[in-house]
């Protein structure tokens, strides 16, 4: 039995007045997503329980097949597993985000969305400024980066994400908490430290925002989670640019594919994801594929792009796997976003999301198009997230 987990991030959305009214999983192209829809299960999942928040961290465990209430300890250590920081007792991690300010308004969580290479140079300098036994900082992958404290006994703080209050005063979203004056302290100083670096001065005479200034948040020590061979007795393999999923696979046992032009923005190579997914599931049992393009757009609230990436997850990835799935003897699917990243709440939504259960033992036919008024109209609503690949490892209940 083969299967495989496509994960269109953050692809659940509002109607829009740009669309006519419409959502853009309603408004694009997707032949290939809705004839699967057509002749499959359609639903609605819960990704995120009651309580937590709904980001690519708790919903991302969701759909791996986990309780976050059970496993969940925080976004960063996630991350920092797969930039090789295995945490220690004692020790913990933060997402530190590179990001613009400007007269005391966060106006990018991204700072222009810098590119991998600007940002190692200015993660070096931060660590060779503000870097000690306690803290150091650890490049990762264009604007994400993590923070590493080894006194995890002084901190208990509660952090706000960039991408929720973008255009707001960030003074207003300060770490609260037993020691949230030493992060405020190390993001004041880092607001020094990078306005005056040459790369930002570079980027200004291009005409780009500069990384002025780092937003620390989601911190957390290391997560205890059951290996996924053990939970479910099969073995696994995922395909992500994010640094978080691919962290969430580490930490579950599965193989880190790898996928050279994978860049978790616009510009991902989705032929290559699909190539790879293929491939892959030659050798692995389960395969699961993300695509962060979808929740980019959404944070940007930017329509076209969010459509675009639907297209081109359809075609390059959804049509082919699909393709081959078939010439398999069993084989069983499901697509699901994490969550909803509403393009005119450029931010994170714990709304139930829609999904497509398929497979060589799935009888039952939607005969609906993927979308997620469709999804919300039938009577298929699981509202434990892990069910879901519980379903794809064991068949959906007769």
């Amino acid at each position: 039995m083969k299967r495989i987990v496509i994960v269109p991030d953050g692809v659940g959305d509002w109607p829009l007045e740009e669309l006519g009214g419409k959502t853009p999983l309603e408004a694009a192209k997707k032949p290939h997503l809705d004839e699967l829809c057509y002749h499959s299960i359609l639903g609605t999942l819960k990704t995120c329980p009651d309580g937590m928040y709904p980001g690519s961290d708790v919903c991302g465990l969701s759909l791996m097949g986990y309780d976050p209430k059970v496993g969940y300890s925080g976004r960063a250590p996630l991350e920092a597993a797969n930039l090789g920081i295995v945490l220690k007792p004692g020790e913990l991690a933060f997402r530190c985000n590179l990001v613009h300010e400007e007269n005391g308004i966060l106006t990018d969580y991204s700072a222009d969305h810098i590119s991998t290479e600007e940002a190692d140079l200015l993660i070096q300098e931060l660590q060779k400024r503000l870097g000690s036994d306690v803290i150091s900082f650890h490049p990762g992958k264009m604007y994400r980066h993590i923070l590493l404290y080894r006194r995890a006994d002084d901190l208990a703080v509660q952090t706000d994400q960039p991408h929720d209050f973008q255009g707001n005063a960030y003074r207003q979203h300060w770490p609260r908490g037993k020691g949230a004056q030493l992060l405020i302290d190390l993001t004041e100083r880092s607001k020094k430290i990078l306005s005056a670096h040459p790369v930002n001065e570079a980027r200004i005479k291009k005409g780009k925002k500069p990384a002025n200034m780092i937003w620390l948040w989601g911190g957390g020590p290391a997560p205890k989670l059951e290996s996924f061979q053990e939970k479910y007795g099969i073995s696994g393999g995922v395909i992500s640019a994010v640094d978080l999923l691919n962290g969430l696979g580490r930490y579950v046992g599965w193989e880190i594919i790898n996928v050279p032009g994978a860049t978790g923005y616009f510009d991902t190579d989705y032929q290559a994801k699909g190539r790879y997914a293929i491939d892959a599931l030659r050798r692995l049992d389960l395969v699961f594929v993300h695509v962060e393009a979808t929740d980019e757009a959404g944070h940007t609230g930017n329509v076209s792009e969010k459509v675009r990436a639907i297209e081109n997850i359809d075609r390059h990835i959804v049509a082919p796997v699909v393709q081959h799935l078939k010439q398999e003897k069993d084989w069983r699917l499901f697509v699901a976003p994490d969550h909803y990243t509403p393009i005119v709440k450029k931010t994170h939504v714990a709304e139930p999301v829609p999904f497509i259960f398929a497979g060589s033992d799935v009888s039952q036919a939607s005969q609906k198009s993927y979308t997620e008024a469709n999804a919300n109209v039938t009577r298929i609503k699981l509202e434990q997230g892990y069910a879901l690949m519980a379903r794809l490892v064991h068949g959906w209940p007769r």
